[in-house]
C-alpha cells in the first residue's frame, strides 16, 4: 500500500498521472470523518490487512491520494492521476457538465449529512439576513459546502458573488478555518465533519443551520477506468458496500479506526470524543438520491457555477 499526498493551493501530495493498471488501484478521498470508508479502508491498508486488496485478489496494490476539497480530486480523475474517488456531489456533477457527461460517474453513495454552518459563541445573528455584512468561511471554491453556502445565502434575500456581495464567502482550508474562526476573523463557517466538531469543542462555535439528509459523499470512478477495468470496478463497489454494512455494525471499532487513520493524516492529535461527536450527525449509506443531486444542480445553478448539463441518470451508474 503506498500514500500519496498531492499539491494543489494548501494541500501536499504527489503527483502520478497514467493510465489504470490492473494491478493497481488509485483511491482519492480527503481527512474528513465524511469520507469515513475511506478512512476506515485506508487504515486497513497501513496495517497489512488491506479491506479493498483482499476483495480484489492476489497482487493488486491500493495506492492511497489524499486532497483537501472535491474540485482538486476531479482534477485528477481528468488528469487520469486516480481511479477512483470519494467525493461531495456538487464537484461530481461540475466535472459530468465540464466533460460533456464523458469522464466521471457516481458508482454508489457513501455518507450523508455531517455538514453544518457554524457562527460564533457571541453572535447576534439570528436569521438569515443577519449574515449581510459577515464572513463565511467554506472548504473550497465550487466544493459541495461553498456551492451549499452561496445557493442558501442567496435563498436569504442576499446578493453573493463569487468575490464579494452581501455577505463575503471565502474559500478556506478546513485546518486554516478553525484558527481564523477561534481568532474571530471569520463569523461563520460552512463545514464537514469532524470540522463541524472542532468549531464547536475547540472554539465554542454554535450550529446555525444543519444539512441533515444532505448528500455528502459519494464514490466516483473515472469513465476511463470502468471501460477498461469494468470487473475490478464492480468487486470495488461491493467492497464498498460490504465496508459500509461493516462500519455500521461495528461503529466503535471503526471509530477507533478513524481516530488513528485522521491522527495520521492531520498529523495532530484526534481525540475520540470528537470522532463520536461527529459520528452523530452522518449517515452511511450506498444509495444516491436522484433527487437530492437535482438540488444540488439548482444550488450550482444559483451560484453561478453550472449552466446546462447532461441527464443526472448517466452520471449515476454502477458498472
Amino acid at each position: 500500500m503506498k500514500t500519496r499526498i498531492v499539491l494543489c493551493g494548501a494541500v501536499l501530495f504527489l503527483w502520478c498521472a497514467g493510465a489504470p493498471a490492473a494491478n493497481v488501484v488509485r483511491f482519492g478521498h480527503f481527512p474528513n470523518v465524511t469520507h469515513v470508508q475511506a478512512l476506515v479502508a485506508h487504515h486497513l491498508s497501513r496495517e497489512g490487512k488491506g479491506w479493498f486488496e483482499e476483495r480484489l485478489g492476489p497482487g493488486v496494490k491500493i495506492e492511497w491520494y489524499l486532497y483537501n476539497a472535491g474540485p482538486s480530486a476531479m482534477e485528477a480523475v481528468f488528469a487520469r492521476s486516480i481511479d477512483v474517488t470519494y467525493v461531495g456531489p456538487s464537484p461530481a456533477i461540475n466535472a459530468f457538465a465540464k466533460s460533456n457527461g464523458e469522464e466521471v460517474r457516481i458508482v454508489a453513495g457513501a455518507v450523508n449529512g455531517g455538514t453544518a454552518l457554524v457562527i460564533q459563541p457571541d453572535s447576534t445573528i439570528r436569521t438569515g439576513a443577519d449574515f449581510r455584512g459577515k464572513r463565511i468561511a467554506t472548504p473550497q471554491l465550487g466544493n459541495t459546502q461553498d456551492v451549499a453556502c452561496r445557493a442558501w445565502l442567496s435563498a436569504q434575500g442576499l446578493k453573493i458573488t463569487q468575490t464579494g456581495g452581501d455577505a463575503q464567502v471565502v474559500p478556506t482550508p478546513n485546518p486554516d478555518q478553525l484558527s481564523l474562526f477561534a481568532q474571530k476573523k471569520l463569523d461563520a463557517v460552512w463545514t464537514v465533519e469532524p470540522w463541524v466538531s472542532r468549531l464547536m469543542l475547540d472554539a465554542g462555535g454554535k450550529i446555525f443551520l444543519e444539512e441533515k439528509d444532505a448528500v455528502t459523499t459519494v464514490l466516483v470512478s473515472s469513465v476511463n477506468y470502468q471501460k477498461e477495468q469494468r470487473d475490478q470496478l464492480r468487486k470495488i463497489v461491493q467492497a464498498h458496500k460490504d465496508l459500509t454494512a461493516w462500519i455500521q455494525a461495528h461503529p466503535s471499532e471503526a471509530q477507533a479506526m478513524v481516530v488513528a487513520e485522521l491522527s495520521v493524516e492531520t498529523r495532530s492529535k484526534i481525540s475520540p470524543e470528537l470522532i463520536a461527536a461527529a459520528w452523530k450527525r452522518m449517515e452511511l449509506t450506498n444509495t444516491v438520491s436522484l433527487e437530492s443531486l437535482n438540488r444540488y444542480v439548482a444550488n450550482a445553478q444559483k451560484a453561478g457555477f453550472l449552466r446546462k448539463i447532461p441527464d443526472l441518470h448517466l452520471l449515476v451508474q454502477e458498472p
